[in-house]
């Protein structure tokens, strides 16, 4: 392996206050570009990465991720504002640019999407899809050409900017089936040669149209890279065929697929904790390296350390002067440590805490190990395999970024879909256990006991809210759930440690067991391959169903379903 790459997109959100913070990109309507505002903010910035790139390179990487190339690229039909922006943003990645560059040794790949535009673009463009991929590529062309401190780009063809996302310069997915996207890459990609940049695809998709399969479907996989033969042109792909997840297998894909391929990794998990606790991914680093061995063409590794998730838990790495961010540096220093150094997982935690300390930490990440695997996730879930049409569900449905979901809806769910509910219960019972050994390993190590508090005291939310789904329910069971919600806001507000909302309500799901039971039997499946009414119904008329039958008042939906990410629509285009 060559390429090292890890995300600098933290400082960039030094100061941002908005309560949840979308991680998915850089919030550039934060960044300021008129006034003395402007030179404080993006001196700070520089003096942040400049301290980011000193940290990341002692650890390993060669190379970091930026976003991105809509806020870069001008263009004569942009509106006098944007271009004024973008006008800035040049100036000052620039510099960015020259300091990674030239001060550190890291090499530069900037983050697309496909499509961006703004409303003026959009008007003066029309909807001729060749026409938008023209101007696309032109786009491509001049960047390039006016950033020779680029190594390539990272393009994302099945996810767009959220729905919270008010920047006039926005994305929207444009790449709708394999086909489409082959020929797209095919055009492009001369660009890059003639340029000498890699062009490197992420399989990630959110569902959306038929390329929705992508991560998973090796048909779709194999139509999208068909006749594709470039030493510039990089596959990038996450280690299962779902996101971030436990319990999920390494992706076939890295076999099957011929080109150059780079492993994503996360070390700031967003869905468990976003650093705000120990979940160690030394051990499945260990695993991935192991059954990759022999795989050719693998080419490096992409970590991400800030990136991901719609959540109010706010670490930067590299960047926290209190050490709050150890639990993402230990991540990192993992995964260096194997897949660069070819040696064990702790050898990369011991880098970061010390050799006198590095017995208990690594001991205190694997009882965190535990307690995750047997806790927040459930067992009997999570290593099933289910599926709903182009998606493969996530094994971890009741908590979700920062949000645990304790109500009947979620109840009845869960009681179908896990066979062993008293075991469920048990299981994590056991786990919970593990937390006073923890308390002191983290004392021994000398890393902060407060996180390993809060840790205990939401997982004991989270068990809480496992017996409530597999138990018999009465009313004093309800009334404890009220009670030690109400003590973690007390205890943990304002803290610096981010808090978890917690979602109850014990009002009745209307839905019976056996219409339940009918409705996941219809809607679900446990294989990757299509059923007959998958393809009649459950990918096209649940489709128009959905369109037609969805609230005109997006209001009346759940807000973490309109607002996070691209919303519930993008699972049923």
């Amino acid at each position: 392996m060559e390429r090292f790459l890890i995300d600098a997109i933290g400082p960039f959100f030094r100061g941002y206050e908005k309560q949840r913070v979308n991680w998915s990109k850089i919030p550039f309507l934060h960044l300021a570009t008129l006034g003395p505002e402007r030179r404080v903010q993006w001196d700070r910035i520089r003096e942040d990465m400049r301290r980011f790139g000193d940290e990341v390179t002692r650890i390993g990487c060669n190379g970091v991720t930026l976003d991105d190339l809509a806020h870069l690229a001008p263009h004569a039909l942009h509106e006098a504002e944007v271009a004024e922006r973008i006008a800035v943003f040049r100036e000052e990645f620039d510099a960015l640019f020259d300091l990674l560059r030239d001060g550190f040794g890291l090499k530069i790949h900037l983050t697309t999407d496909v499509l961006p535009s703004t409303p003026a673009l959009a008007a003066g463009l029309g909807s001729d899809p060749r026409v938008l991929e023209e101007v696309y590529g032109e786009m491509i062309e001049g960047l390039l050409g006016d950033f020779p401190q680029l190594e390539g780009l990272i393009l994302r063809i099945g996810e767009s900017d959220g729905n919270d996302v008010r920047d006039p310069i926005r994305t929207r997915l444009h790449l709708r089936d394999p086909e489409e996207t082959n020929g797209f890459l095919k055009r492009i990609l001369p660009t890059f040669e003639r340029h000498q940049r890699s062009l490197v695809l992420r399989t990630w998709t959110v569902g959306a149209h038929r390329i929705g399969d992508l991560m998973w479907n090796r048909r779709t996989l194999e139509a999208t890279l068909d006749g594709i033969d470039s030493p510039r042109f990089i596959v990038s792909m996450k280690p299962g065929e779902s996101d971030f997840f436990r319990y999920l297998p390494l992706s076939e894909a890295f076999r099957t697929v011929r080109q150059q391929k780079m492993l994503e990794l996360q070390a700031r998990r967003e869905y468990e904790g976003a650093g705000e606790y120990p979940a160690f991914i030394g051990r499945d680093c260990e695993r991935y390296a192991e059954e990759l061995s022999g795989v050719e063409g693998m080419v490096g590794i992409s970590i991400w350390c800030q990136t991901g998730g719609w959540h109010r838990f706010r670490r930067l790495a590299f960047l926290e002067d209190d050490g709050r961010d150890v639990w993402i540096r230990m991540n990192v220093g993992a995964a260096m440590a194997v897949f660069r150094h070819g040696r064990a997982a702790e050898a990369g935690v011991r880098e970061v805490v010390g050799e006198a300390a590095a017995g208990a930490a690594v001991a205190l990440l694997d009882e965190a190990d535990r307690v995750i695997d047997d806790l927040l996730y459930i067992g009997g879930f999570a290593r099933e395999r289910w599926f709903f049409r182009r998606v493969q569900v996530p094994p971890l449905l009741h908590v979700y970024w920062d949000t645990l979901f304790i109500n009947h809806a979620v109840r009845k769910l869960m009681r179908h879909l896990v066979e062993d509910g008293e075991e469920a219960v048990r299981s994590g019972e056991r786990a919970a256990e593990g937390f006073p050994r923890m308390l002191e390993l983290a004392e021994a190590a000398g890393l902060p006991v407060e996180d390993v508090e809060h840790m205990r005291d939401f997982f004991g939310l989270v068990l809480l809210a496992r017996r409530y789904y597999f138990e018999a329910y009465d009313e004093g069971m309800a009334e404890t759930i009220v009670a030690a919600k109400r003590q973690y806001k007390l205890r943990w507000k304002g803290r610096k440690t981010g808090r978890y909302r917690v979602k109850i309500s014990f009002a009745p799901f209307r839905l019976r067991s056996r219409a339940l039971s009918l409705m996941l039997g219809l809607l679900l499946r446990r294989r990757q391959g299509y059923r007959w009414i998958d393809r009649w119904f459950t990918l096209h008329v649940l489709g128009v169903l959905f369109r037609r039958l969805k609230p005109r008042d997006p209001k009346r939906m759940p807000k973490f379903l309109r607002k996070s990410a691209m919303g519930v629509d993008s699972l049923f285009k």
